[in-house]
Parts: structure tokens; C-alpha cells; sequence
């Protein structure tokens, strides 16, 4: 740290991030006044102390936390690899231009940035100061000086990679993708600002086929991982985002403002059908198209009532037919009828599958079908998806049919955490803790012990026994080691 930085910090007048100075009082030179000694004090930093806590919206996993995360994901593979999905991987940066695309809906708004480096950063800067105001408005959204940016969901970057590699791939090809992301989102119990998400795509596949696999694939997985904690009961929310535009445009809304309607829509489940219709007038909409479309779900709820399966299905052939029949095709309504019913034959008994007319997702990219899993007792979804027939088209210049689910892994963590969670399938596992005052010569032989058992197959932890032997005792337990030896001179192996 240079001087200037140093007096820069005394004063107060620099701002060093997340450091934090630490001062010494050192004695200055003494004066004398009036035959009083008088000692000048001087402050000079001893060191910059480093926050310990992470990041705001970041976590910290300890060991039990992985071993939970760990397993969740093991099963979440399995049961994928399962139904033929391969794994890929794609980098957490992305060209900004990839992020910013309207596809993102809200998360657009909430992405990290990276900025521009070197001689670029320093050209990017030099524009908006010679832009002056202009400028400034320029570079608003921050892309002047952001050439790239951190990922916000696994859909883009897909995309983008298999516009890349799509001649060394397979059709339909079957993605299975899991990896961090990251949005600038207010934390909270279950929402983070860097947070793992699990998805499935099918890319190559226009049929309902493609539907009906991804929503019997994510059942079986949260099936498996939450009969764990005894926790049963899911419901798969379904709906069609042609559905959702044609009642638009047949109750008055202009084509080109849907997705901005449908933004609004998408918080029906926090604020309610009246703050909606409340929210929609706000922001200018014409008040006889917005009553109108919030009087289609009214309707469309008298009509379904408690119906399912089957007569359900017919149910929504026919209020699609006369409300909106002349701006789709028949093929919307009997896509969805083929799959409520055969995704209904392939999912176990206790998940329910229910066409949601509210249901929206927040994605702008989504063309189609579009799902949801939510799970009984708690009020947000585990899981979400759709079809996404257009985003690939965007950076190959020829659209691929898309459809793909994400499972909500934080969350799920999250609630398995809270239920107490406990492993049922792990290796028996040993803890050796050598007194290195009279053993120290024993631990060749301790070590030559350790590896021929995990040989065998179980796990085994070799370690200097410690004066506080209870409390290290304790944490093995705790770690699930169930079998502890202390080893002194005279202990028999």
C-alpha cells in the first residue's frame, strides 16, 4: 500500500471495498511547551482485516451441507441418466449480448456484469466522456463498459452450445446441465444471489413426446429424493404460452405488449387477480381489455371446477375453441390433451397434473407449452420449464425445437435441511486417533491398517489424538463415524 493510499485511509477519503483498516496509536516525538512534555500521537495500519462472512446473497456449505447437496445431485443424475440424458457443462460467463437479448423477462435486469479490461475498459470510458450527458445515458444499462457477464439461468448458454456443436450431436439430443448461476436478486429463506440449478432439455424434438418425457423425468427425481424425508404430494401446473397470447390479443391487448402482460401475470400467486388487474391499469393498458382478460380466468375456473384427467382435458379444448379458436390451431389444445394424459399414466399416483391458465413463467423465450411443480403445504414451486422452439435460431440463424425443466435445487436443499435430513446409504465408517506421545512409532502401521479397510470398501479417517479427546470424539460422531479407536503404544489392531 502506498502512502497516498494510507493518508487516503486516515482521512477517511478512500474506499478500499471490503477491507477494513486496523490502526496503532505510536508515539510521536515529544515537544515541550511552557515547561509541560507534550506527546504527539501518530496512527499507522497494522493490517487490512478481511470480512469473514460471504458474500450478501452467497453461501458457505460445511461438511453435512455437502453431504446433503451431494447426495440430492447423485440422485438427481441417476434418475436423469435413467431416461437417456447425457451431462454437459457450459462456462459461467457468458457475451453480454447472449444475456441481454429480451429473452430473460425479469432476470435482464438483475444480471452481473463484467466489465471491459485494460486498453478496452480505458477506450469504453473514454466514449462516455467524451459523449458527456449523451454518454452517460448510453452506457445506462452498464453494456458500454460490460463485455461479458455472469450467467443467470442454464437456457441461454445451452442454447448457445448447441448452436456450436450441434453437427457433433445427436437428434433429438437429451442435455442434462448443473451448475451455478447467478442473479443481483433480494435474498431470502431459499432464494440466492449464487444459487445451483439442475436442468433437462430435449433440443430436436417438435412433438408432445418431448413434453411427456421431461415432466415424467423431473417427478421420478423429486419423487425419489423427497420420499427420503416421507414428504409426498406434488401438483404439475401446465399451460401454453399461445393460450396465454391469443386471450391477450382477443381481449384488446396490442401483440407487441404481450410479454410485458404477461410479466405482470406472472405475480398473480403474490398479489392476486384484483392487483393484476390494478397493476395492469397502472401502467397504461386500456381498462376494457383488462377486464375482459381477467374475466377469462374467472370463467375459465367456473368451467373446470374440480375437473381432471381426461374430462378435463376436453374441458380446455373447448374453452380454447370459444375464446380464442380464431387466433390458434386446434393442435394447441389437443397438444396439451395428449399430454396431461399420457404424462398422467407415467408419474406415480400421488402427483397431480392441473392446467394452471395463470400459469405464466418469467422466461420471454418460452413459445409453448410451459410447467410448473409445486409442492404441497409450501407456497413456491420446486420446479419449472417449457418449450423454447426460437432462442436456438438466434445465434445458429435456424430455429431448433427446445423444450427443457429445471429443478429448484436451493430450494429443495433447503427443505430437506429443515425436515433433518439423514443419510441411510453410507459406507460404514471408522476413525483411528493416534496418541503421537506413545504411538508416534505406530503410524506406518495405523496408515497400512487405514487403506487395506477402504480397500474394503469403508471410509476411514486417520488422525493425532487431541487433548480435548470427548469433544473430538463428539465431532466424529456427529460426521457419522461410527466406530472410534484411540490408539496408544499397547492398542491392538
Amino acid at each position: 500500500m502506498s502512502s497516498l493510499q494510507a493518508a487516503g485511509i486516515l482521512a477517511g477519503q478512500v474506499d478500499f471495498g471490503y477491507t477494513r483498516p486496523v490502526f496503532e496509536r505510536v508515539a510521536g516525538p515529544c515537544l515541550r511547551r511552557k515547561g509541560r512534555k507534550r506527546v504527539h500521537y501518530r496512527e499507522r495500519i497494522l493490517y487490512m482485516k478481511f470480512i469473514q462472512t460471504p458474500v450478501k446473497g452467497m453461501q458457505d456449505f460445511l461438511p453435512s451441507d455437502m453431504q446433503l447437496r451431494q447426495h440430492v445431485l447423485s440422485t438427481i443424475r441417476r434418475t436423469y441418466a435413467q431416461f437417456g440424458f447425457n451431462e454437459i457443462e457450459t462456462p459461467m460467463m457468458e457475451h453480454i449480448e447472449n444475456l441481454t437479448g429480451k429473452n430473460g423477462g425479469e432476470n435482464e435486469k438483475l444480471i452481473f456484469k463484467v466489465l471491459k479490461r485494460g486498453a478496452e475498459l480505458q477506450r469504453a470510458l473514454g466514449k462516455i466522456r467524451a459523449g458527456g450527458e449523451a454518454g452517460t445515458e448510453a452506457n445506462e444499462d452498464g453494456t458500454v463498459l460490460a463485455d461479458s457477464a455472469l450467467r443467470y439461468d442454464l437456457t441461454v448458454p445451452l442454447s448457445r452450445y448447441y448452436s456450436c456443436h450441434k453437427n457433433d450431436l445427436p437428434t433429438p439430443f437429451k442435455a442434462l446441465q448443473i451448475g451455478n448461476v447467478f442473479r443481483a436478486d433480494r435474498p431470502q429463506k431459499g432464494r440466492f444471489r449464487q444459487f445451483t440449478q439442475c436442468d433437462i432439455d430435449i433440443i430436436g424434438d417438435s412433438s408432445s413426446m418431448a413434453e411427456i418425457e421431461l415432466i415424467a423425468a423431473t417427478s421420478k427425481a423429486l419423487t425419489r429424493i423427497f420420499s427420503e424425508v416421507n414428504v409426498h404430494g406434488f401438483t404439475v401446473h401446465i399451460n401454453d404460452r399461445r393460450i396465454l397470447k391469443a386471450m391477450a390479443e382477443n381481449a384488446g391487448f396490442p401483440a407487441d405488449s404481450c410479454d410485458e402482460v404477461f410479466i405482470i401475470l406472472d405475480k398473480m400467486d403474490k398479489i392476486g387477480r384484483d392487483g393484476v388487474k390494478e397493476e395492469l391499469l397502472k401502467e397504461g393498458f386500456d381498462a376494457a381489455a383488462t377486464d375482459c382478460y381477467i374475466g377469462y380466468f374467472d370463467e375459465l375456473d367456473k368451467v373446470l371446477g374440480q375437473a381432471g384427467g381426461k374430462e378435463q382435458a376436453a374441458l380446455i379444448k373447448d374453452f380454447i375453441a370459444k375464446t380464442c379458436g380464431d387466433k390458434i390451431g386446434e393442435d394447441v389444445g389437443s397438444s396439451l390433451s395428449s399430454i396431461m394424459e399420457a404424462a398422467g399414466r407415467m408419474i406415480d399416483s400421488d402427483i397431480t397434473l392441473k392446467f394452471d391458465p395463470t400459469l405464466v413463467r418469467g422466461m420471454g423465450y418460452y413459445t409453448g407449452t410451459i410447467f410448473e411443480i409445486t409442492i404441497d403445504n409450501y407456497s413456491f414451486s420446486i420446479a419449472g420449464g417449457g418449450r423454447y422452439d426460437k432462442m436456438v435460431g438466434k445465434f445458429s440463424g435456424q430455429d431448433a425445437p427446445a423444450c427443457g425443466f429445471s429443478i429448484g435445487f436451493e430450494r429443495i436443499y433447503t427443505i430437506l435441511k429443515d425436515l433433518n435430513w439423514k443419510s441411510t446409504d453410507e459406507a460404514e465408517k471408522k476413525a483411528y486417533l493416534v496418541d503421537l506421545k506413545s504411538a508416534a512409532a505406530r503410524v506406518p502401521e495405523v496408515f497400512a491398517k487405514a487403506t487395506a479397510e477402504r480397500g474394503e470398501g469403508l471410509t476411514v479417517t486417520v488422525e493425532p489424538l487431541k487433548k480435548n479427546a470427548k469433544f473430538q470424539i463428539d465431532t466424529l460422531e456427529k460426521a457419522g463415524y461410527t466406530t472410534v479407536t484411540k490408539v496408544y503404544a499397547d492398542t491392538e489392531l
